[in-house]
């Protein structure tokens, strides 16, 4: 059957549906072939507790993602339907509707019983497993969360990442025995706003249960001042930061070794402490690696390519810090090297999980391979291995 005003009746099916579990709206075939837009999909959201529905509008080389009140929706899906698409398919959990336009402008309404269950519904807000708890207050101090608890929205990516590194830490913990240390000390060199050394703190503390001690060791003294601060307003007694460097923090004894981001040859300078306090953990994000790219001497068929300054620094960052997983497994470490989180968030990405392993030795193989490896960049010098006292 066809009604009188076909638009009026997928609205109208619509409409009805959005109080109702279902999976979306597509709305396709522009009128405007010149139009770059190639469709608008619509889903019923929750964001922040409210019901909304999210117009994802499909262009050849971008997506605009807008979001409505249900009151809102009808009148841009008429607009749409009415000059911009001919066609449009509605799930539901009961039945799907198509309204076709043919070419001559004749437009039919289809319904058929749905063939499958509707798709979960997409909301934003859906319950997933955190291994940091939301409601904790160092993170509406730290301004990750509003007053009500709620994600500061420009924190969102800030919020992934805490929730990353501590199921990072998960995993790398499950394969030392300091999972079931009854006390665990921990440094975090770097420890900038302290998000990620209260998160360490919050999980060792509250969710593992576990005797722990967290330092966190910061350059910038407003930042230590802010952190302390928060930390004794949370009642975190044995979480503190102190003012220092890599190089010079006077540390207590050590179990797991944290540096995020620590520039250049600071990366190895945390590396070596983590090493010479033969911590069972120590977790690193490389970043600007400079070192070793101007020693960078490869295997004459690399030298076209690596005449293109991208492709050189790109050469730089993988033999740094493949070589620094190399010197770790050569110092008795289980090495493994990962992406931390999408490069959406961040372009520093990679990540170097290094586990204590005493039974390993210093072996000569291992240091072959190290020198074979330095010797095909051209790699003289590193700061790691002259820390280790390692010679190429």
């Amino acid at each position: 059957m066809v009604p009188p005003d076909p638009h009026a009746g997928v609205l109208a099916d619509f409409l009805a549906a959005t109080a109702q579990p279902f999976s979306k709206l597509v709305l396709s075939k522009p009128r405007v072939a010149a139009d770059d837009l190639v469709r608008v999909t619509v889903r019923p959201v929750t964001l922040k507790g409210e019901a909304q529905l999210s117009f994802v509008y499909t262009h050849r080389t971008r997506d605009i993602t807008k979001n409505l009140r249900p009151a809102d929706a009808p009148a841009a899906l008429r607009t749409l339907l009415a000059d911009t698409f001919a066609n449009a398919h509605l799930w539901t959990d009961t039945a799907e509707l198509q309204l076709l336009t043919s070419k001559k402008g004749r437009q039919t309404l289809l319904r058929h019983a749905a063939a499958h269950a509707a798709e979960p519904r997409a909301a934003h807000d859906r319950e997933k497993h955190r291994y940091v708890d939301q409601q904790q207050p160092f993170l509406n101090a730290l301004g990750v969360t509003n007053e009500q608890h709620q994600i500061v929205p420009a924190m969102a990516r800030k919020w992934k990442q805490i929730n990353k590194f501590v199921e990072v830490l998960d995993h790398a913990l499950a394969g030392t025995a300091l999972k079931q240390a009854d006390a665990i000390d921990v440094v975090d060199f770097g420890s900038g706003k302290g998000y990620l050394t209260f998160a360490t703190h919050d999980y060792l503390d509250r969710v593992l249960k576990r005797s722990v001690r967290v330092c966190g060791v910061e350059s910038r003294p407003e930042l230590v001042a802010l952190d302390n601060r928060i930390a004794h307003e949370t009642d975190r007694p044995k979480l503190s930061f102190v003012a220092g460097t890599i190089q010079d923090a006077a540390l207590p004894a050590l179990d797991i070794l944290i540096a995020l981001h620590a520039c250049d040859t600071a990366t190895d300078d945390a590396i070596a402490r983590g090493i010479k306090a033969d911590a069972a953990l120590i977790v690193v994000a490389p970043c600007c690696q400079k070192e070793i790219r101007q020693q960078l001497h490869a295997a004459p068929v690399l030298a076209p390519a690596l005449r293109h300054g991208i492709f050189q620094e790109r050469q730089a960052e993988f033999a740094t810090d493949a070589l620094r997983a190399l010197l770790l497994e050569w110092a008795g470490y289980d090495t493994k090297v990962f992406e931390f989180i999408s490069t959406d968030h961040t372009a520093k990405n990679l990540m170097i999980a290094a586990t204590k392993r005493p039974g390993l030795a210093r072996g000569d193989e291992a240091a072959n391979k190290i020198r074979e490896f330095a010797a095909f960049y051209g790699i003289t010098a590193q700061a790691l291995a002259r820390q280790l006292q390692f010679t190429f």
